[in-house]
């Protein structure tokens, strides 16, 4: 190997490990976010609410493309992830009313 092979494969390892960090606190705020939204999904069944506030989700993609936007990252991509974390959100929901 040459040094800057040697070099280009060091910063690599340290890029890899940076990754690995990350997404090891996404994997622990997933689950915080899950432990919330069981909470409100426990709150909308004792009181017969619906699983899903389109209200609020519209909101809330308003939000996080603005986030996404300011963190430099495509604010289709941070719509598509709330989306997909949503659709799981509100199958909690309907599981915790009882309705699935």
């Amino acid at each position: 190997m040459t040094d800057d092979t040697t070099q280009a494969a060091a910063r690599l390892q340290s890029l890899r490990a940076s990754i690995d960090n990350v997404d090891a606190a996404l994997i622990f705020l997933l689950a915080e976010r899950f432990r919330c939204t069981k909470q409100v999904g426990v709150l909308k069944a004792e009181h017969g609410m619906p699983a899903s506030d389109p209200a609020r989700e519209e909101q809330q993609i308003a939000r996080l493309r603005r986030l996404a936007i300011d963190a430099d990252l495509d604010p289709e991509f941070a719509e598509k992830w709330f989306n997909f974390v949503v659709a799981e959100v509100i199958r909690h929901h309907t599981a915790a009313a009882g309705r699935d």
